[in-house]
């Protein structure tokens, strides 16, 4: 299921003023690129690559809604039309055709990259450079991450962690400076923190209600997967990141899946998910360890054997007390579970409070335009870190 067009209408209806008004406040200076149809291509190509996340990567459904845009809203002219902007986006790489002759394109791994690049900037904004960032701890002491505060040297500590500057200045304040003498409790040591590495899982929930009600919840949970990813890839490459996705089973899917995820006719077997992701996290070379999880709904259901165990009617007890028990071997494990609940109804939330209690983990209850910036908040100022 698609959401509907006057609902991306809508969606565009502020983009395309944004656009206008950022384009009349003042000059814009580029390089000279020696064609004259590169800045429409870039303005066109942002909506494109919207319009791919909501079509779950369908290049023709994508351009479909572009020309029905470009007849209500003009986004092209009569120098540069929607034909040479198809034309642009094959020259530059990022569709390509399925097979030779057959007219219909699929994106590239150009179009995938940049489409989780423009979830990063959406979301979380533009990140300043940076070295090849890990996450600190709060334990001192013979680290990677060199701090401003200094402290007396111990028995132990490594010769390049000393700070000789004012070790000296302490030898002079200590034994003068006509003889020059430089004993161990002259020196001084610069402090530094520890880096440690993080194993993540984030699991999206894929059930039917994530559509359900009018309200297009997918979409925001991908785009916040493929920003969780860049972000990682770019800062914290040392990192892992396993995604997985579930309905009524679990499994696991790869980066460059994201633009093409859609929900199923599933029921919500949050169990398989946690049993997945644990099977995971087992196998990671790390003590960092947490399971994220975007859902909107409640545990309906389970496998038994070889079959489903399904109840869509209420908290079901059987269900909820298999998820229980993996919240809690979870905690066993030190594996905290942060939800991300795309839902306020009261039942569900005192379930939630329930699994956050039993797993010694967190819960933030938050809308579609929040959820992004909770999770990147959460991930950065993680303070469950321990070094070996």
């Amino acid at each position: 299921m698609r959401p509907h067009l006057l609902t991306i209408v809508s969606c565009f209806r502020l983009s395309l003023s944004l656009i206008n008004f950022i384009t009349m406040i003042g000059y814009r200076f580029s390089e000279f690129k020696g064609g004259e149809g590169l800045e429409p291509f870039e303005r066109l190509l942002k909506i494109f690559l919207d319009l791919l996340t909501y079509t779950s990567g369908d290049v023709a459904e994508a351009l479909s809604w572009m020309n029905q845009l470009d007849r209500e809203y003009n986004l092209t002219d009569a120098d540069y039309g929607m034909g040479d902007f198809i034309e642009d986006l094959k020259k530059n790489g990022y569709i390509e055709e399925e097979a030779q002759g057959t007219g219909s394109f699929q994106i590239t791994a150009k179009s995938e990259q940049s489409i989780r690049q423009r979830s990063l900037e959406e979301i979380f904004g533009k990140l300043k450079r940076s070295g090849r960032g890990s996450h600190r701890t709060p334990y001192s002491g013979f680290g990677e991450e060199p701090l401003s505060e200094l402290r007396d040297f111990r028995f132990g500590d490594p010769l390049e962690n000393i700070a000789f500057t004012e070790s000296f200045r302490n030898a002079q304040i200590n034994h003068g400076v006509d003889d020059f003498i430089l004993t161990q409790d002259d020196l001084a040591v610069q402090e530094s923190e520890h880096k440690t590495t993080c194993a993540t899982v984030l699991m999206i929930d894929i059930s039917h209600s994530m559509i359900l009600y009018g309200e297009d919840r997918i979409t925001p949970a991908k785009k916040v997967a493929m920003a969780l990813s860049e972000l990682i890839m770019r800062k914290y490459p040392k990192d892992f990141l396993d995604i997985i996705v579930f309905g009524n089973d679990a499994w696991q899917i790869e980066v460059k899946d994201l633009p093409y995820l859609q929900v199923g006719p599933y029921h919500t077997n949050t169990v398989a998910g946690l049993e997945l992701a644990m099977d995971i996290l087992r196998r990671r070379k790390t003590q960092n360890k947490q399971i994220f999880m975007i859902t909107d709904g409640k545990p309906t259901c389970i496998r038994e054997g070889g079959r489903y165990y399904k109840n869509s009617f209420g908290l079901d007890r059987k269900i909820l007390n298999r998820t229980l028990n993996l919240a809690a071997q979870c905690r066993r494990l030190k594996i905290p579970i942060t939800t991300f609940m795309i839902a306020r109804d009261s039942w569900l939330v005192e379930f939630v409070q329930e699994f956050t209690k039993v797993n010694n983990g967190r819960a933030f209850y938050t809308s579609l335009q929040g959820l992004g910036e909770y999770i990147f908040e959460d991930y950065i100022r993680n303070r469950r870190k321990r070094t070996r």
